[in-house]
């Protein structure tokens, strides 16, 4: 049975990194001694030794040793391995590019759909759903496929920023993008506030956290989900 949490991002703002969300996770990694990570996605540029011990330092709190995937020899074997999973934010280009050169893809759905608990912030979130076309990131590599793990059926849009009418910044918003996106695809696209992240308990989806989501359907009106929305009854 999946169990996952699909958050918009690893830090709000006034809050460290996590902090929002430490309690869920105390719940979602009980039992779990060592959480294996994922750096590939580097923010900035950051290297995977100082990612992984920025995880460290977050997850204190909770008593688990945190290893990061890249300080193994067979990465495979690690994630089939793995008690709990975390993949964090950074270039969703990057690090579905560095999964597929390393034919992490498939294990990494594979274990992901038995039952192993993962955490996904940003980009982390982003490979969860069916393809990554729906990143905010700029595609600086160039991977073999924008397919991704397909663990729940819609796509994330994390990070989503409201249009401002104050703004004189006149380009694209958000929902332009993902009208966009509609005009060649027919995947649904949760657009997630900072605060907010969906649980995935086998087929059941709910969405928690501090805002609402934007849902949109193609050739329908975009809605707002509430806390508390099951978003598995969604087309």
């Amino acid at each position: 049975m999946k169990n996952l949490i699909v958050a918009s991002t690893s830090t709000i703002y006034g809050s460290s990194f996590l902090e929002y969300l430490l309690e869920e996770l105390r719940e979602h990694f009980q039992g779990i001694q060592t959480l294996l990570f994922i750096p590939f996605a580097r923010p900035g540029g950051i290297s995977y030794d100082a990612y992984t011990d920025h995880v460290r330092e977050g997850l204190e709190k909770l008593k688990i040793e945190v290893k990061g995937l890249h300080e193994f020899e067979d990465q495979i074997k690690a994630v089939e391995e793995a008690e709990g999973i975390f993949t964090g934010g950074g270039n969703t280009f990057v690090l579905i590019n560095e999964l597929q050169k390393k034919n992490l893809i498939e294990p990494l759905a594979e274990v992901l759909r038995k039952g192993v608990p993962y955490l996904g912030t940003s980009a982390g979130s982003n490979i969860v759903g069916p393809t990554v076309n729906t990143t905010n990131d700029m595609p600086i590599v160039h991977p073999l496929s924008l397919k991704a793990l397909g663990l729940i059926p819609f796509n994330i849009n994390p990070h989503y920023l409201d249009p401002d009418p104050d703004s004189r910044h006149k380009g694209e918003t958000r929902e332009t993008r993902i009208k966009e996106f509609h005009c060649f695809n027919d995947t649904t696209v949760i657009g997630l506030r900072e605060g907010s992240w969906i649980s995935v308990k086998g087929d059941q989806m709910i969405l928690k956290g501090t805002h609402a989501a934007r849902v949109f359907i193609k050739n329908e009106e975009p809605f707002e989900a509430d806390q508390g929305f099951d978003l598995s009854q969604l087309p």
